[in-house]
């Protein structure tokens, strides 16, 4: 209803891959009637009127819930074990102009046993692409798209009890590593989520944040942005890992390696959302056709279509990066300008393959100068995939205790 407006590569395939398949669509025993309307949220959301913003959406406050429908995941077994609403409500993007975003509720049919409300995780997936039918919203309620969104990183919440909010972070332009674009679109999502008041999460719930890799980009941001961006939305902690926080040394990481496809989901996505970058008007004719053939794609496509790349070969100039309107473009999406109050847990691996510890250290270090309070931990040795596994229930055990009062420590 719409409101009033006012160890190894299989694993690393697993956890950062959308798993293509193809959607159900029509249920059996007998076949549906050509009238019949699909399933809610089985259509791609360029064809999903639901995924459409009001010709008012510039009317509604942030967070403003615009629609919602109830869900049957056809994720995992999150059909059995959890109710589920989509939720679309005004953001903003980068520039502060309205938009429509989409989160995902996910709330535990099993009634909640601990102390106060049942505590509400707004838990980032690693979408990492350039169209909407890769995100984690399709994805859950059709089984297409990165349907693994919901097994992979819900699950483990959800078997806490606790509630799930899975925001879209990435908007309706589907832009990777444009940061207060998904920081807007995490903060109020949660705000929505608390303004429909759907099974039983409202203001009464406790928040926090959780996200890996380009999930942990939305969770950083978000964290930072929130003193500022949306006061009301109080967070109990923030848990990190894997964090691409700087664009540019990430960049620079990847370029001309075996995951230099990451590149080009970025190059694409921040041409789209900073046109004042110029990011076009460097590329040779076979930037352009890679810029064409970036378009909505999801990962999978990104990462074979794009291995061991560089940027130079695409490019006008010898060093894109450090053109100076893209250098600022890329320094207004690195992290650190403003501390989180939110305690943070912050982990990597030093020997991370995809995204280099260094510049997630410089981070930590920035927000350790202004005030922020951050549990650090650093594996000596560990692949990008693998750290997510081994430090999960670290992250867990971070947040449970963030939820239960108990103070946050701090390495800075």
């Amino acid at each position: 209803m719409r409101s009033a407006a006012p160890r190894g590569s299989s694993l690393r395939t697993a956890l950062l891959l959308p798993i293509a398949t193809a959607a159900a669509l029509v249920a059996a025993s007998g076949a549906a009637l050509a009238d019949d309307p699909p399933p809610a949220g089985s259509v791609p959301p360029d064809q999903d009127p639901f995924y459409s913003a009001p010709a008012d959406i510039g009317n509604y406050g942030p967070g403003q819930v615009v629609a919602n429908r109830k869900i049957t995941p056809k994720s995992g077994n999150l059909g059995d074990t959890a109710d589920a609403w989509q939720i679309s409500y005004r953001t903003n993007d980068s520039h502060d102009k309205a938009e429509l975003a989409v989160t995902t509720l996910l709330v535990p049919k099993k009634a909640w046993t601990g102390g106060g409300a049942r505590p509400v995780v707004s838990v980032q997936a690693a979408e990492d692409s350039t169209g909407t039918q890769c995100a984690p919203s399709y994805g859950i309620s059709s089984g297409a798209g990165i349907a693994g969104a919901g097994t992979l990183f819900a699950s483990p919440v959800l078997d806490k009890g606790w509630a799930v909010a899975m925001p879209d972070f990435e908007g309706p332009k589907s832009v990777f590593m444009a940061g207060p674009q998904a920081g807007h679109a995490v903060l109020d999502g949660i705000r929505a989520v608390k303004n429909l008041g759907a099974g039983g999460i409202g203001a009464s719930n406790t928040w926090a944040l959780d996200g890996y890799s380009g999930g942990a980009q939305a969770t950083g941001w978000a964290a930072e942005l929130q003193p500022a961006y949306a006061p009301d939305v109080r967070l109990a902690g923030a848990a990190m890992g894997g964090t691409p926080a700087d664009p540019a040394a990430v960049a620079r990481s990847l370029d001309g390696g075996l995951f230099s496809g990451f590149e080009a989901a970025a190059t694409v996505s921040l041409d789209t959302e900073f046109p004042e970058a110029g990011i076009q008007k460097l590329l040779n004719d076979k930037g352009k056709q890679a810029l064409s053939d970036s378009r909505n794609k999801c990962l999978t496509d990104l990462l074979t279509g794009f291995p061991f790349k560089k940027l130079a070969d695409y490019s006008t100039v010898p060093d894109p990066l450090a053109v100076p309107s893209v250098a600022a473009m890329l320094k207004k999406n690195t992290m650190g300008s403003a501390a989180p109050a939110a305690p943070v847990f912050d982990y990597h691996a030093n020997t991370d393959e995809i995204v280099p510890v260094g510049q997630a250290d410089a981070v930590v270090k920035a927000w350790c100068s202004k005030g922020a309070k951050v549990q650090t931990v650093r594996d000596a040795v560990g692949e990008h995939a693998l750290e997510a596994l081994v430090r999960q229930n670290d992250a867990l055990t971070f947040l449970a205790d963030r939820f239960t009062g108990k103070p946050a420590s701090s390495t800075c």
